[in-house]
């Protein structure tokens, strides 16, 4: 089905794409505008609906049944705490270990002339195994697959964004005391901690989800905590095909794009899927180039044979050996890439950047947070001006038009969708103005009675300014894929 991905043989026709069409990948929708929708007709999502009496006996008694299990939990694990060899417990299996737990676990709650039932005895031993060897309560979140981010809002209000939409879990932690422990257990493992006088901190779990936390005094209502859950299986050009994300003709531009090493900013907000669009990126390049990633937390999982990583390291607890972005990025140019990708550019890295893409590193990518393709410009524009270069704004703007080739927006719409919303060519300066000309958009048509976007993706009719380039290096798009849908 991709086979059109791949470099074309030498020939005009080669590529075989088809103007986009109501059969594509992401079929154009109709004309009609929708039915308006009456306001009444859509729940408020944050208004709970009445329960009937039966219902609030049963969801009482549920509440005090896992109130009496958290209560066991708390009890259980001190005792787990002083019969268990803490020593012992990294060579132990995990079957052993819960054997142990279910051996001590019965002692006690004999002890304790506590009788539970075998669901409820098995529920206890998976929460009692996640808090000596896991991370308590978030263990089943972060074994969820379905679930791309969990974010705590003190003890008691768990949410998790599932298909980019934010729901409130049922899962709790017993008080704030333990939500702190299980924060001190993660970044206590990568050699940091958290407290009154460094109340924020940045970590990388140990399969790779990014985690940050913020504790009181400076969380008010209670310790923060947000975990971007890490993907193991990249999602590739085809899958975001599939998705939605984009269209067959946009992902071909795309690939003629990276291969022909035009340099490439991916810009949204957050949670818009600009990683995985970097990921999905990424895997245009070819395998014989060396390829160099920064990022301030490793996310990035490109395939190729050649490639180097590096991450950032905040300050220890003296404020002193700390790497920065811009220190990895220095350091990259001595090493030889033949391109250097930054997962993400906030600061006063932007400079090194954008002097890399204008200096032989031609293939470059990053991501950075902005709205829309002329917003990422004010956006580097901004980045260097607070990196304290005193610069005249011509000048800044030249340096920006010179190093940048292509902008591509990513969005989340507001029914949690993620579009890949506009493919942008910087093409140069017009006077003090940076001159740009957009390709492919994605238009909105409407919203059906559910809240999802009824929307299209369409060419603006722009022919590239760069297609001279890609038929000199092979990849001659037929000029159909330019062509709007009317």
């Amino acid at each position: 089905m991709f086979s059109r991905f791949k470099k074309p043989e030498a020939g005009p026709a080669a590529s075989g794409l088809k103007p986009v069409t109501s059969s594509g990948p992401v079929a154009p929708l109709a004309a009609a505008a929708p039915k308006p929708v009456a306001v009444t007709s859509r729940p408020n999502p944050t208004t709970p609906l009445p329960k009937s009496p039966a219902e609030a006996m049963a969801a009482d008694k549920e509440k005090k049944r896992k109130d009496k299990l958290m209560e066991l939990k708390v009890e259980l694990h001190k005792r787990l705490l002083d019969n268990l060899n803490l020593a012992a417990l990294e060579k132990a299996s995990e079957a052993s270990l819960k054997q142990e737990i279910a051996s001590i676990t019965a002692e006690a709650l004999d002890e304790m002339s506590v009788a539970l039932n075998a669901q409820d005895r098995q529920i206890l031993h998976q929460e009692l195994y996640d808090e000596v060897m896991g991370l308590g309560p978030l263990e089943a979140l972060l074994k969820d697959d379905t679930v791309n981010d969990i974010l705590v809002n003190g003890p008691k209000r768990i949410f998790v964004e599932r298909a980019g939409k934010l729901t409130l879990t049922d899962i709790t932690f017993k008080d704030e005391r333990h939500l702190l422990r299980i924060i001190d257990k993660i970044v206590s493992a990568v050699g940091r901690r958290v407290d009154e006088s460094n109340p924020y901190c940045d970590a990388r779990l140990a399969d790779g989800s990014r985690f940050n936390c913020m504790v009181p005094p400076v969380a008010v209502d209670g310790s923060l905590v947000s975990i971007r859950k890490f993907k193991k299986e990249k999602l590739g050009i085809s899958d975001l095909v599939r998705f939605g994300a984009f269209t067959e003709e946009m992902a071909a531009y795309l690939q003629a794009a990276v291969a022909t090493r035009l340099n490439v900013i991916v810009s949204g907000g957050t949670g818009s899927g600009k990683t995985t669009t970097l990921n999905a990126l990424s895997s245009f390049i070819d395998n014989s180039e060396r390829i160099l990633t920064i990022e301030d937390t490793a996310e990035l999982q490109l395939q190729q044979v050649h490639v180097g990583r590096m991450e950032s390291r905040p300050p220890n607890v003296e404020g002193k050996g700390a790497v920065t972005q811009r220190d990895c990025l220095r350091n990259a140019l001595r090493m030889r890439p033949d391109r250097i990708i930054v997962g993400e550019t906030r600061g006063e890295e932007v400079i090194d950047m954008l002097q890399a893409m204008n200096t032989g590193h031609d293939g470059s990518m990053t991501t950075i947070h902005a709205n829309s393709a002329r917003d990422g410009i004010s956006r580097l524009e901004n980045m260097i001006a607070m990196s304290g270069i005193e610069m005249p704004i011509k000048a800044m703007r030249s340096q920006i038009s010179s190093a940048v080739n292509l902008i591509v927006q990513a969005s989340r719409l507001q029914d949690g969708s993620r579009r890949m919303t506009s493919i942008t060519e910087i093409t140069g300066m017009e006077g003090e103005v940076i001159s740009m000309q957009e390709i492919f958009r994605y238009e909105r048509l409407g919203t059906e009675p559910n809240g999802k976007i009824i929307g299209r993706f369409n060419a603006t009719g722009i022919r590239s300014a760069y297609s001279d380039r890609f038929r000199q290096w092979g990849y001659d798009l037929p000029a159909s894929i330019y062509e709007p849908i009317v």
